[in-house]
């Protein structure tokens, strides 16, 4: 023991000028341990894994962790390392470019001989109303314009939807059937529509009625299996629609008391609903074409788009900042999916989603981060069947923080319970990863993940715990 504490005093300065960085480490937050043994007992937690792993958002130091080295389910806080890993790659200036052009010849009374194809680039954003310029009534536009420019007034051939740089799967393995008909299960597409979604319209009552999709699809066949829900039950209607069917089939139930209009559906071939949505707007002012189809259509035919062709028009998307704003804030799982074939696909690969992920792990890999602590299958996090661990997902969060792309990264994050923090919901899955700034320089890094708990929602509680870093 010194009994100079002059001394002692001296000796301690000499630390902090020796060592700047323990003046501001921050120690495990008071509470923070005992708040999540909480949670761990909670009865809903009972077969559950729970884990968190808490970094000082400065130097990186693990605060706190449990059980943040075990692989979980992901859920769409999985679209953080998506997101962050296509500002790596990609850059903050990407876009993605869609052609419109023509094959053939256009005589002198205006008729082309030929046909006009829609070269998809893979914008998950065309047509979307999230962005002036996407809106599917300006790209219709700006299409008409552009086929009234180069003097055509009827096409003796077919309006082509084209995603052939991607191939034909849109839906990534491991998704599941009662989700993949769903908006929210709509596969990714080189040439996507209107955030490749439609809206069905349902009346309730004692027989739950449809009354009309939105827009009209003439070329869907809609079979309502919906039984009426008691009142206060909700919305527990989903859409089995597989990629590519022309049959969906509603199925579920939907509350007589119910105050919404109804349920919104996957697109089951994207590139024809864009190639459909042309010639329906051509046809109004009386341009007429044979018929609309799509390349994979045509391959089933042993067909091939004509090669080469004159540029009518050509779309550039958002910028990729916009991109990952809507994505991360309204949780899009195709802008996720799309990104993430991306990446292969300017990395050389063929675009599917397992080189996608294999992108995205390889990067982080190069990084620092075990990439078996990264078992990717896709870029939403909609597969129950990822497995991430807390501790690989807050390391990269930390080390994004690093990147001139950072603010538009965290900008792109929800709030949620005060924090910053992307949520992840899935069957029996609840999750939340981003940063806390708790005033005075003071950031933490969080990631807090249960699976298979019991019960209805259980955020609450996982809120509960993180309120112990405030």
């Amino acid at each position: 023991m010194f009994k100079n504490t002059s001394l002692l005093f001296f000796l301690f300065l000499q630390y902090l000028i020796t060592f700047p960085e323990a003046a501001s480490a921050q120690t495990e937050p008071t509470g923070l341990a005992q708040a999540f043994e909480r949670l761990s007992s909670d009865p809903q937690a009972k077969y559950a894994i729970s884990s968190i792993c808490v970094l000082d958002g400065n130097t990186g130091k693990q605060l706190y962790g449990r059980n943040e080295n075990i692989g979980v389910a992901t859920a769409s806080t999985l679209k953080t390392i998506t997101s962050a890993t296509a500002f790596a790659l990609l850059g903050k200036d990407f876009r993605y470019q869609t052609i419109l052009k023509y094959t053939g010849s256009i005589d002198e009374k205006g008729i082309l001989h030929g046909n006009l194809i829609i070269s998809g680039g893979g914008d998950p954003s065309l047509g979307s109303d999230r962005y002036q310029s996407s809106k599917n009534t300006v790209v219709l536009e700006t299409w008409v314009q552009a086929i009234k420019k180069a003097g055509i007034t009827k096409i003796d051939g077919q309006i082509i939807g084209d995603a052939s740089i991607w191939g034909t799967q849109g839906t990534p393995d491991g998704w599941t059937w009662q989700d993949m008909g769903n908006y929210y299960g709509a596969g990714s597409s080189a040439l996507s529509w209107h955030e490749n979604q439609f809206d069905i319209k349902l009346k309730p009552g004692s027989n739950v009625l449809l009354s009309r999709t939105s827009p009209e699809m003439p070329y869907l066949k809609i079979v309502n299996e919906l039984r009426a829900g008691k009142a206060g039950s909700g919305d527990n209607a989903y859409v089995f629609l597989p990629p590519y069917s022309q049959t969906a089939y509603l199925r579920g139930t939907w509350a007589t008391d119910i105050k919404k209009s109804g349920v919104s559906a996957a697109i089951p071939d994207p590139a024809y609903e864009a190639a459909f949505r042309l010639a329906d707007t051509l046809k109004l002012i009386g341009i007429s074409s044979n018929s609309v189809t799509t390349d994979r259509l045509m391959a089933l035919n042993t067909l091939t788009i004509p090669v080469g062709g004159k540029t009518l028009a050509v779309i550039n998307s958002p910028a990729l900042p916009e991109i990952v704003y809507w994505l991360n804030k309204k949780s899009i799982n195709l802008y996720a999916e799309n990104l993430l074939k991306t990446l292969a696909w300017k990395a050389g690969k063929e675009a599917t989603t397992e080189n996608g992920a294999a992108e995205v792990i390889r990067y982080w890999s190069t990084k620092g981060i075990d990439r078996n602590a990264l078992n990717i299958l896709d870029g939403s996090g909609l597969s129950p069947a990822n497995r991430v661990t807390t501790s690989a997902m807050a390391q990269v969060l930390y080390q994004t923080q690093k990147e001139s792309w950072f603010p538009d990264f965290y900008e792109s994050l929800p709030v949620n319970n005060g924090m910053k923090l992307k949520s992840g919901t899935i069957k029996d899955v609840s999750a939340f990863a981003g940063y806390y700034d708790a005033g005075k320089g003071k950031r933490y890094v969080i990631v807090i993940n249960i699976n298979n708990y019991s019960g209805s929602s259980i955020n609450n509680k996982l809120f509960n715990v993180l309120n112990s870093l405030k």
